[in-house]
């Protein structure tokens, strides 16, 4: 999904027409929760006017832009002043704004749909003070289903006590081509490990009963499909593998959240395959995921994904052609703006679209509220939705994901753990060790939530030890940590720039009994490549800027060398696999790696982290992952990282 800045004014989603008429006397069908679902779904759409059901499509935002009722006005105004000033919003406030608009909807609106408030959690909900658990790449390296539950069963409570309903989360693509900028989303190239975490990561939002409590949150399989390995690791480009392929590989982990986990929502991919978009795919979108595994939930488009078929597809001439074939392949809501959808109530008055899709689409929709409950019980406990968020027990658990993602790849001569009563000097060094890095759809946690790999380690060891800093080198200018993740604008440091920061880092790495040096990539480099300069998706592996040249001069200086890569993908790390005595990946390890990192290196905790992508030597041993065919001789010539260590 694209930039997410505005994504909460999803405000009041799906929200009905806004007159001022109350509900009529008499209890409706609808509104009775002992009747079964599809009935009052039934009902409450035969009651429903055109503009009224294409607004459930597009999200209520156009009518809330231009609602001309004072309290629905001063409600909207609030929103976008929370849009503002978000990470000035307490917890509580952000509910108690979300209660009222419910409110709102609920007692002032003709038919008193309630609104679905969406949201993202990829690692954690993405709101300001949420706890930031390690990313996706991090939680597959667990290799832990059972954990992976607990992370998103934490993620879905600070959502839902929030007031957010559906979370556009988890990312089932299969990372098979490194140099894509979300390899970071995903939990690695192997379609059983996906399936199994994608299940795991669905009940833990959901929970594992059909209705969905107050505690939990719809959850969105995405990108469907075949979107992790795009032509040339660029973003958005065609996934053009056989029919085969793509079922024995790429379906297996959105079949396993569909068919095991009931899935309320699946989001269709911005590729193409074979030559249709996803967001046009009868075949994927209804022969596959309707008919053949059943799915009961809704489709919705990827952000801007519908005007896409108009502006990067070229198939189809404008909005209102869009809207038609979107509609009619199976994608029942518009993530946008909401104005590709809203040219439906002129195709339905003209004739052009039939208002029965229009209605399939609208009762799918509905469906999912009735399923979360929302009629019943729109409202949240602020109060509770503060207590709730980075708490203490989601912080532990937090650091616990963060300690099991942390993979070995390397310790000669058994040099880690080290002991710190041995020590009277650790040099840390590095661009990534002073800064937290969260990676993709992230939020602040707060200053004093979050610990960087320095803060970790000073904190760790005994008050008799010395430990100094020197950043090296720089990977980027500019911001740094997850708000990078913004930039479009982003230059990376001429090498020769770097020499005296360089030299400094080695003295200082000479002085000293032990060197851990943290390098990688940040979010400016390893991030969903939206711009046109494409930032985030890479044609190298390698290291970036003078960072080979850091390691390679604190190397030079004779020390112990600990090298821990903070990266979102794996990278080909060629000298420091022959010349680094240890080597620690910990992809991007949340708001506690900090002391995730101190604890294994001091030896606290054991790293058990297994590696869930393949480490290519370079990108031209690309595509480069394990279960390769028989006929395929990769394993002849190859020797990446992941093969020997």
């Amino acid at each position: 999904m694209r930039k997410v800045k505005n994504l909460t004014i999803l405000l009041i989603l799906a929200a009905t027409c806004l007159g001022q008429e109350s509900v009529q006397e008499g209890t409706p069908a609808y509104r009775n929760p002992r009747l079964p679902i599809p009935d009052r779904v039934a009902d409450l759409l035969q009651r429903m006017t055109l503009e009224e059901k294409v607004d459930q499509l597009a999200g209520g935002r156009r009518r809330m832009m231009t609602i001309q009722d004072p309290e629905g006005q001063a409600i909207f105004q609030k929103f976008r002043e929370l849009f503002r000033n978000e990470s000035q919003t307490s917890t509580h406030d952000a509910a108690a704004l979300r209660n009222q608009a419910q409110k709102y909807l609920v007692e002032k609106t003709r038919l008193g749909i309630p609104a679905l408030f969406q949201g993202e959690a990829l690692h954690g909900y993405m709101a300001y003070g949420s706890t930031s658990f390690p990313q996706v790449l991090g939680l597959a390296s667990t290799w832990d289903p059972e954990l992976v539950q607990q992370v998103f069963t934490a993620a879905g409570d600070e959502m839902a006590s929030a007031g957010t309903n559906q979370a556009f989360t988890p990312v089932l693509d299969l990372a098979r081509d490194p140099r894509w900028g979300r390899t970071e989303e995903t939990y690695g190239e192997d379609p059983y490990l996906v399936s199994r975490m994608a299940v795991a990561a669905v009940n833990g939002l959901q929970g594992k009963s059909w209705s969905i409590d107050r505690h939990h949150v719809i959850a969105t399989a995405k990108h469907f499909a075949v979107h992790g390995q795009p032509e040339g690791g660029t973003n958005t480009a065609p996934g053009n593998y056989s029919e085969r392929i793509i079922r024995e590989s790429f379906l297996v982990p959105f079949q396993a959240a569909v068919e095991e986990a009931h899935a309320g929502s699946v989001m269709a991919s911005y590729n193409e395959i074979d030559g249709i978009p996803s967001h046009i795919n009868h075949w994927l979108l209804d022969r596959v995921l309707r008919q053949e595994w059943g799915f009961q939930g809704y489709v919705t488009s990827d952000g801007n994904g519908l005007q896409m078929l108009v502006e990067t597809h070229h198939v189809a001439a404008d909005k209102a052609e869009a809207a038609r074939k979107a509609l009619a392949a199976g994608v029942d809501f518009d993530l946008s703006d909401g104005s590709v959808y809203a040219t439906l109530v002129d195709q339905v008055k003209q004739g052009i679209v039939p208002e029965s899709e229009v209605d399939l689409a609208v009762s799918r929709v509905l469906a999912t509220k009735f399923r979360l409950g929302l009629f019943e019980n729109p409202y949240v406990d602020p109060d509770y939705a503060q207590r709730i968020t980075n708490s203490p027990a989601h912080k532990q658990l937090a650091l616990k994901a963060a300690e099991k993602a942390i993979v070995l790849l390397k310790n000669n001569g058994n040099l880690l753990p080290l002991d710190p009563t041995r020590l009277k000097t650790i040099a840390v060094i590095g661009p990534n060790a002073a800064d937290v890095h969260l990676g993709g759809y992230s939020r602040d946690p707060g200053p004093r939530n979050q610990i960087s790999i320095l803060d970790g380690i000073r904190k760790l060891v005994e008050p008799g030890v010395k430990v100094v800093f020197a950043e090296g080198c720089k990977i980027t200018t500019g911001k740094q940590g997850w708000s990078a993740w913004y930039e479009n604008k982003v230059d990376i440091p001429n090498a020769k720039s770097q020499e005296t920061s360089i030299r400094a880092a080695a003295d200082l790495a000479r002085k000293s009994d032990v060197a851990i040096v943290v390098v990688g990539e940040n979010e400016s480099t390893n991030r969903e490549a939206w711009s046109e300069e494409h930032l985030g998706d890479r044609d190298s592996l390698d290291l970036i800027g003078a960072q080979e040249q850091l390691i390679e001069a604190v190397v030079a200086t004779g020390k112990p060398v600990i090298v821990l890569l903070i990266s979102g993908r794996p990278l080909s790390i060629n000298y420091i696999k022959e010349h680094v005595p240890v080597i620690l990946e910990g992809w991007y390890l949340g708001e506690q790696g900090g002391t995730a990192a101190a604890n294994v290196i001091f030896g606290g905790v054991n790293p058990g982290g297994k590696l869930p992508i393949t480490f290519p030597k370079s990108v031209g041993q690309l595509p480069d992952f394990y279960d390769y065919k028989p006929s395929c001789k990769m394993g002849v010539h190859r020797s990446s990282l992941s093969a020997t260590v």
